[in-house]
């Protein structure tokens, strides 16, 4: 069977709880989500009040605070909340990612190679970590200096910590992560440089991904995970999967029995965090980004803007301001979507009120760069 891509991109809703929010708690949520994006604290916040029906932020606090919830870099080299006990399999499956990544040419020009970094690695986990300590981030570079000096610390700790399997710590402030960084880990930790618990973790990766966003292609999921599409390929290969025809004639894989909504179930509006997973999920972004909006809302710096998501596409951007939600649109929307859209500013400052009204500040540079548009000011709660 062949899929339209307004099939595909309800399906995708629809796994994502985009088409009606779920009545549902936070861990599940980020259990259906298959990881949410955190670089941002706040946007674990918003990607979940997107999704769960009547959505309390401090059932996420909660869930940080005794670790159901763990915030670290699993999938796609960069932050995401997961449940915690899938952390450990996804963090394995893309070990080998990693590593070339962050222990190769990112460290290079300190004279430290690869195997020296992972060895490094390895010492300072056992050396701060072992018993279930929390160190800052300070701690590790200082332990790092005494081994190496301090010039070299500096060089080499930001390969390290993105590489090592280090949880960010709740510290507080309004979304459970302050500006100071505190590091801990789990009791039991991944496998590190371990091919064959890479490609047996692998596979389990490749399902939740096919789960949470399918039916998706090969390089969907290596482009999710971060990780080489061969490695894909043998993984799909061990697993039952149905397949189906992309638009373009592509092959793509979905779990047997897996529900396929129809392409006319309607999709309502919402206002997307920032790095939105629903967005970068994909080799193809087109399933949620129109392609004439995608360098606009997704820079070269790796910057993903907060959108609005219209009919199940990206439609423009928001930013919060005095008196509520600025929503830009890069083509004109009707009435009822704006009505709907004012509904979901009223929520969200109301969400975003008791902790901290005006987010994503830093990125609003951004805005001198947008296309031709309209703007409309939605009032807040």
């Amino acid at each position: 069977m062949q899929l339209t891509l307004r099939r595909l991109n309800r399906a995708t809703l629809d796994r994502q709880s985009l088409l009606v929010r779920a009545d549902t708690d936070a861990v599940t949520a980020i259990r259906g989500a298959v990881a949410v994006q955190a670089q941002s604290p706040v946007s674990p916040y918003i990607g979940l009040w997107n999704r769960v029906a009547g959505f309390d932020p401090a059932d996420l606090d909660a869930a940080y605070a005794d670790r159901r919830i763990l915030r670290g870099n699993p999938v796609r080299m960069t932050l995401h909340a997961v449940a915690a006990d899938e952390y450990r399999p996804f963090r394995e499956a893309t070990e080998p990612s990693l590593y070339a990544a962050k222990l190769g040419g990112r460290i290079a020009k300190s004279g430290i190679t690869g195997p020296e970094a992972a060895a490094l690695a390895d010492d300072l986990f056992a050396a701060l970590f072992a018993h279930g300590e929390v160190r800052t981030a300070r701690e590790c570079e200082d332990w790092l200096a005494g081994r190496l000096g301090a010039d070299t610390a500096k060089q080499v700790w930001p390969g390290i910590r993105q590489y090592a399997p280090l949880l960010r710590v709740p510290t507080g402030g309004p979304w459970s992560f302050a500006d100071t960084v505190s590091y801990a880990a789990l009791p039991e930790p991944p496998a590190m440089r371990d091919p064959e618990a890479a490609d047996a973790a692998l596979a389990t990766l490749v399902k939740r991904h096919i789960e949470g966003f399918g039916p998706v292609s090969i390089a969907d999921v290596a482009q999710f995970a971060m990780v080489q599409r061969a490695r894909v390929k043998k993984a799909v290969a061990a697993l039952d999967l149905e397949l189906y025809q992309g638009p373009n004639g592509e092959v793509l894989f979905d779990l047997p029995g897996a529900v396929l909504p129809d392409e006319d179930v309607p999709a309502p509006p919402r206002l997307m965090a920032m790095w939105d997973n629903v967005f970068l999920a994909f080799h193809d972004r087109g399933r949620t980004v129109p392609p004439d909006y995608r360098t606009t809302l997704i820079r070269n710096n790796g910057d993903v803007l907060p959108m609005l998501l219209v009919d199940g596409l990206a439609a423009g951007v928001w930013r919060t301001v005095e008196g509520g939600i600025e929503a830009t649109a890069f083509h004109p929307l009707p009435d009822d979507v704006w009505d709907a859209l004012a509904a979901e500013a009223k929520s969200l400052t109301a969400l975003l009120a008791d902790r901290e009204p005006d987010v994503y500040r830093r990125h609003r540079h951004w805005w001198d760069k947008l296309p031709d548009h309209e703007t409309v000011l939605l009032p807040g709660a």
